[in-house]
């Protein structure tokens, strides 16, 4: 199950897709998928070959599961079998981490979110991918294709895994009345003094940033990645004032339940897995997308600019998003699947319901995690704004 996305490395990974961004001086492109740098000129590949016996893969926690956790939760046996590619499968715990091991060039694919991909684009590490290759590509939602966290430019770099969006969870016997909005967790965050909780991550500096651009519109804030110095210095001074009341920052869902079990923790940002675990273990709790929206992950499947095995990576990438698989991962690890005929494979027939599969007036209103660079994604051309880099930097002195 999703133990962790959290990014906690050191602001050099950050540094990594600043230096790369800064060695561009093409600022256009501000539309999802049209690319606000110039990555390195790597080329897709036009053809599958033989495949090679193997394919070594970094992904999220059962992303990739063979069995061995639980007999009845299998979908690699039956790819190895049909492609006679043995996967070989680095579960890693962190964006960083995936961004780390991609470099070393070990691996051929990784199933990075937004807050990864774009740093992956920008070092030359994860290659274009050509969509013609990947059969299953064709029934992906829309919605999710060419987006600014999986392309640049219009030229593809990876494959939609699923999706999914990061909510207001709150216990209802302890909030009342029922909250609507982040206000809850920002400005009235006092009144639930010390058992307010928060995702563990840099990228959440985009929640307090959203937040903003509803709250204070004199900020200016379009897109809560797509930060100017002003702007950023006012979301992160808003999480230091959280902070006073923040109980618990989690970034392992089972521990946010157990917070929520126990009350440690009554209101905070949460996932759907862990309503629905949460709910079935008893805890009076419900969430609600707030009337700001919110802000929310989609994993791509990349490929390496250093694959050894590219073929068996293809193979993987058209096998993982296939109706029936897709709808599996789905279900196990608690996500929107990507392939729109995967919700007529799902064991719940209510699963797409309940995760918004297919309702994009839903994920329009989801800010999805997206690499913070410094030429803003927001359409302005006069202004530089603030890389990860930094965001990591700020998020240490946050917590203080």
């Amino acid at each position: 199950m999703r133990l962790n996305r959290t990014s906690r490395a050191a602001a050099t990974l950050g540094a990594l897709l600043l230096a790369a961004a800064c060695g561009s001086s093409d600022t256009a492109g501000t539309s999802p998928g049209g690319g606000a740098f110039t990555p390195p000129k790597l080329a897709a590949q036009k053809s599958l070959g033989r495949t090679e016996g193997q394919v070594n893969l970094i992904a999220w926690a059962g992303y990739a599961e063979d069995g061995s956790n639980d007999p009845k939760v299998d979908w690699v046996t039956d790819f190895e079998k049909q492609t006679g590619c043995q996967v070989n499968t680095k579960t890693a715990g962190t964006s960083d981490e995936m961004v780390s091991l991609m470099k070393t060039g070990q691996y051929d694919a990784v199933s990075a979110s937004g807050d990864a991909s774009l740093r992956l684009i920008a070092s030359g590490d994860a290659a274009p991918v050509n969509t013609k290759l990947v059969p299953n590509y064709k029934d992906v939602f829309s919605g999710l294709k060419d987006q600014q966290w999986n392309s640049v430019k219009g030229v593809s770099y990876g494959i939609p895994h699923g999706r999914g969006a990061n909510l207001l969870m709150y216990n209802t016997k302890n909030v009342s009345p029922a909250p609507d909005s982040w206000s809850v967790v920002f400005d009235k965050s006092s009144a639930y003094k010390g058992k307010v909780t928060a995702y563990d991550s840099p990228i959440y500096i985009a929640d307090a940033a959203l937040y903003l651009m509803k709250s204070k519109p004199s900020l200016g804030i379009k897109d809560p990645y797509a930060l100017d110095q002003k702007q950023f210095d006012a979301a992160v001074a808003l999480l230091k004032e959280q902070n006073a009341n923040v109980g618990e920052y989690w970034s392992d869902y089972l521990k946010e339940v157990s917070a929520f079990k126990s009350g440690d923790s009554v209101v905070g940002t949460s996932w759907q897995v862990i309503l629905n675990t949460a709910q079935a273990e008893k805890v009076p709790v419900k969430a609600v997308l707030p009337e700001e929206g919110a802000t929310g992950w989609s994993d791509t499947w990349m490929i390496s600019a250093k694959a050894k095995h590219p073929n068996c990576a293809y193979k993987w990438m058209d096998w993982i998003v296939s109706p029936k698989v897709n709808a599996q991962v789905a279900e196990y690890f608690g996500e929107a699947p990507s392939n729109a005929k995967a919700c007529a494979e799902t064991a719940d027939k209510n699963h797409c319901t309940t995760y918004h599969a297919a309702d994009e007036s839903y994920w329009n209103q989801v800010h999805f995690w997206t690499t913070p660079i410094p030429q803003c994604v927001d359409g302005r051309t006069d202004t530089t704004c603030v890389p990860y880099a930094k965001w990591v930097q700020a998020w240490t002195g946050i917590k203080g």
